[in-house]
């Protein structure tokens, strides 16, 4: 596992340095705590690590064991991640860390190590002398590593970690007895590998099945903490983009959503700053300090973290405004959460648990440019789209909105005017394109045909890939359809590139969420000058 390429060590030394640290960081919630490690790396925050209780821990395990290979999949057990923690854990001593995996989930610790071990009777696999006077050997050992503990047999699946189990289990077995019986009683029912060829063999094994229990249950534990799982988001997202506006009578009640609110406990009125789209995303309750000191120390560090912008980046999708803009470009979605508030501090709490949800099924269900979108990102674009959603509101749903359907409906234009409007666009340039070296031809060629195939789909942003050889045609153009062909389009500097006038060097990395009316036109006349463009 690479170390962050941030030195963070004077964030983690100021933390440190805090009086009565010890007992500070166990007041910290578990997504605070997994910030810390998360910036600072994980190997050098053992003496956190040690201050944290159980609990925290299992909490901080919820957030960094579990990996998606691509943004917006499934996510599934990380098993050397937490070979990595078994260390770290193993640095402040065996008794300490075998305490702390005693407090955890047994189900839990059971499940993780199995991915690491097989267990066995020692009897079961013992050898033995037949009546016949011949040595009958029960097992043949062909492994690089093994132990017997406790009156099991333990092999390696994974070595990476071996020295840091085997020494947690000799203090889970001397110190903990129950527990570790219990797990490795576990552990041993998980050793068998594979099934019979019997027409069943496609079902889960013990181990898979356990597994994928686990993310069951962690995907209830994080619903209550108003996550989304990814599987749920991306549904959500979906049938989002499939609404139709023009033929229905009234807003149409989202399902996942409805059953999302209906599970959720109600939350309190927020306090605070309000207007602060990072406060947006859901945290767990703010554990409650023993004294006033504590409290104050706690602040210290929660101060520090702001300091490093740990806890509070800044903005890093929207663009500064131009000069010659009059109008801020979120006016619609601001004066409906202002009209909120005045209204009622219950009805404005429930609005901002409508844009956490939001915000998390972005996070959860969606990807930008092939990548994870970033908290502070999902909020300002769940605030972008909810504002165009409030600018193309249907005249005849004479209804109050909910941010749910106001979402949905910026979604679905987001969705059909910009990423569907600029692949088709695109598709009928790349139809009439012709260029004279054979390779680059070639190229635009296969790039229209996985465009037309991704288009007929629904799913345009799938062909990205081949986006590529529009480049070398025209740097800009090839940058700005980047933003606007993907799952959460958006509106890239390289638009205004090509506008005629004359700016021609533009960031790859700069861009701004849509929000308004008048950046769809600009998008609509940049497609329509896209020919000329390509053709030089």
């Amino acid at each position: 596992m690479s170390r962050p390429v941030r030195d963070e060590r004077g964030l983690l030394d100021r933390i440190l340095s805090t009086p009565d640290v010890a007992l500070v960081i166990p007041h910290l919630q578990p997504e605070v705590l997994h910030r810390v490690i998360q910036s600072c790396g994980l190997e050098d925050c053992s003496e956190l690590v040690a201050m944290a209780t159980p609990e925290q821990l299992q909490r901080v395990f919820d957030l960094d064991l579990w990996r998606a290979s691509e943004p917006g999949l499934d996510e599934r057990f990380d098993a050397d991640r937490f070979g990595i923690w078994l260390d770290v854990l193993m640095e402040s001593g065996a008794a300490i860390a075998a305490e702390k995996v005693a407090a955890m989930d047994a189900d839990l610790v059971t499940a993780a190590l199995a991915q690491h071990l097989r267990v066995f009777d020692v009897a079961s696999v013992s050898s033995y002398e037949s009546l016949d006077g011949d040595v009958i050997e029960q097992r043949h050992r062909h492994i690089e590593a093994d132990c017997e503990i406790g009156g099991y047999l333990i092999e390696a699946r994974r070595t990476g970690s071996w020295d840091s189990i085997v020494s947690l289990l000799l203090a889970l077995d001397a110190d903990h007895p129950d527990y570790f019986h219990r797990m490795m009683s576990e552990c041993r029912r998980l050793s068998h590998d594979g099934f019979e060829l019997d027409g069943l063999n496609d079902l889960l094994d013990d181990r898979a099945q356990d597994m994928f229990e686990l993310a069951v249950d962690r995907d209830q534990r994080r619903e209550t903490q108003g996550y989304l799982a990814p599987a749920e988001a991306r549904a959500f997202l979906e049938s989002a983009r499939r609404l139709h506006i023009s033929n229905a009578p009234s807003p149409p009640a989202n399902p996942l959503a409805h059953a999302y609110f209906r599970a959720m406990k109600p939350v309190a009125p927020p306090e605070g700053n309000v207007n602060d789209p990072a406060d947006l995303l859901p945290a767990a309750s703010a554990a409650e300090a023993e004294s006033p000191e504590i409290s104050e120390r706690v602040a210290a560090i929660v101060d520090a973290l702001r300091d490093a912008r740990v806890l509070t980046p800044q903005p890093r999708a929207l663009l500064g405004p131009s000069e010659d803009e009059k109008t801020p470009r979120l006016t619609r979605i601001e004066a409906y959460l202002q009209a909120a508030l005045d209204l009622s501090p219950v009805v404005y709490a429930r609005r901002t648990e409508e844009l956490a949800y939001l915000a998390n099924a972005l996070v959860a269900g969606c990807s930008m440019q092939a990548r994870r979108i970033g908290e502070r990102e999902a909020s300002d674009a769940v605030l972008a789209v909810c504002n165009l959603g409030l600018e193309h509101w249907p005249s005849h749903w004479l209804v109050e909105p909910d941010l749910v359907s106001v979402f949905q409906v910026g979604w679905v234009v987001l969705y059909n005017d910009v990423c569907m409007f600029a692949t088709e666009r695109l598709i009928g340039a790349l139809t009439e394109l012709r260029c004279t070296d054979r390779e680059t031809q070639s190229g635009l060629d296969d790039l229209r045909i996985a465009l037309t195939k991704q288009w007929r789909a629904g799913t345009p942003w799938r062909a990205s890939d081949s986006l590529d050889v529009l480049a070398i045609l025209d740097m800009p153009a090839w940058t700005g359809i980047l933003g606007l062909i993907d799952e959460l389009p958006v509106l890239r500097a390289a638009i205004s590139a090509t506008d005629g006038s004359g700016l021609r060097s533009v960031s790859a990395s700069a861009f701004t969420f849509i929000s308004e009316r008048s950046r769809i036109a600009s998008i609509h006349e940049f497609m329509r000058t896209l020919p000329d463009v390509l053709r030089g």
